[in-house]
């Protein structure tokens, strides 16, 4: 048991670090972007003519039918083929950036469409613009209730970027299969690892709730929530 201890305790180091240089940036910045084209994507299907609609929407379809592993693969490996040739981290970023788009656009999409039409006419008898509509009205309100569907999409990424070892990036699950690879005992160093996004994902869904409970509390929530 010791040497269990001694080895978890000599692993956390190189762990932590690869967790805060590179598992957690990419969460950030991944959520960050997706989450901007995510409310592009959405605005783009709900207000755009036609053509411009269909062509985001066969991106949604796309990302979100086809495993993320896989979307990784054709931009790292893939790509250089027809001469893009990317580094392990933009790679990853990219593929997050690109699946978390297509997802939260739904959520966006959703609650934007959620908001009572009543909203539009009364923005409109004030005199407003449709981007004044937007900005001033239909967004606040949709806002709030895009919180708990994004935080949860937030915390799955957190957990998701392990799948970024499979393309080289060094974040923290890629960290321990190299201590795995020297010390040969992956039962060990796995373990931690999954306590490690455990403890990352606990923290997450505390402050997510606590969020949640604010926004209740000070009407933030227009649906009736059980």
């Amino acid at each position: 048991m010791s040497d269990v201890l001694s080895l978890m305790l000599e692993s956390l180091g190189p762990l932590l670090w690869a967790a805060l240089v590179f598992t957690i940036p990419l969460t950030l910045l991944s959520f960050l972007f997706g989450t901007t084209l995510g409310l592009f994507v959405a605005l783009t299907r709900l207000f755009a003519p036609r053509p411009v609609a269909a062509i985001v929407n066969f991106y949604v379809w796309l990302i979100r039918g086809t495993p993320l592993l896989v979307q990784l693969f054709l931009i790292f490996y893939g790509l250089p083929s027809v001469g893009i040739t990317l580094d392990a981290f933009p790679a990853a970023l990219i593929g997050f950036t690109l699946s978390i788009g297509a997802y939260s656009s739904e959520i966006f999409r959703g609650v934007i469409v959620a908001v009572p039409k009543g909203q539009w006419e009364a923005a409109y008898a004030t005199g407003m613009s449709w981007g004044q509509a937007m900005r001033r009205t239909i967004l606040p309100q949709a806002a709030p209730n895009a919180v708990p569907p994004l935080s949860n999409s937030f915390i799955s990424l957190v957990k998701d970027t392990s799948l970024a070892a499979a393309i080289t990036v060094p974040e923290m699950f890629q960290a321990a299969q190299r201590i795995v690879a020297v010390t040969y005992e992956p039962l060990i160093l796995y373990v931690e690892a999954a306590l490690l996004y455990l403890a990352l994902s606990s923290v997450l869904s505390y402050l997510q709730t606590r969020l949640e409970a604010r926004l209740k509390r000070y009407g933030g929530f227009l649906e009736v929530r059980s």
